[in-house]
């Protein structure tokens, strides 16, 4: 007999409803991204939820390249914002682009004691995983 997961819906509008009404909590580990080679080889960390002052790197969309530092998680939109990614406004003010965490990879994380805890906790889990 199988062992289903009755949190997870496998119908598409059980689903989105479950996307677009998700605590912040929640949006926090679904707004990962992955970590560049380096850090990966480093942290034996495949990915990881993103917050301000990370430096990522973008590698889809327009602004393909750019690099910057994260000035803002816009967890209700499921976007970050990256510095000197911007638009400019007819006016003549400069806006803000949006980029979803999907497009990002990390190239230096910002780090303090919670962030390195939780870097070790995943690490640890990998290795159990490889062992096994």
């Amino acid at each position: 007999m199988t062992v289903r997961n009755q949190g997870l819906a496998s119908s598409r509008s059980k689903s989105r409803k479950a996307h677009f009404s998700a605590p912040s909590s929640e949006r926090r580990v679904r707004m990962s991204a992955s970590l560049s080679k380096e850090l990966r080889e480093k942290y034996n960390v495949r990915s990881i939820p993103l917050r301000k002052d990370d430096e990522v790197t973008i590698v889809r969309g327009s602004n393909k390249g750019r690099e910057g530092k994260i000035t803002s998680v816009y967890r209700l939109k499921y976007i970050v914002h990256v510095e000197r990614v911007v638009r400019e406004k007819t006016n003549g003010q400069s806006v803000p682009l949006g980029i979803s965490p999907s497009n990002c990879v990390i190239t230096k994380l910002h780090l303090d004691k919670d962030r390195e805890q939780i870097l070790a906790r995943i690490a640890k889990g990998r290795e159990a995983v490889k062992s096994a």
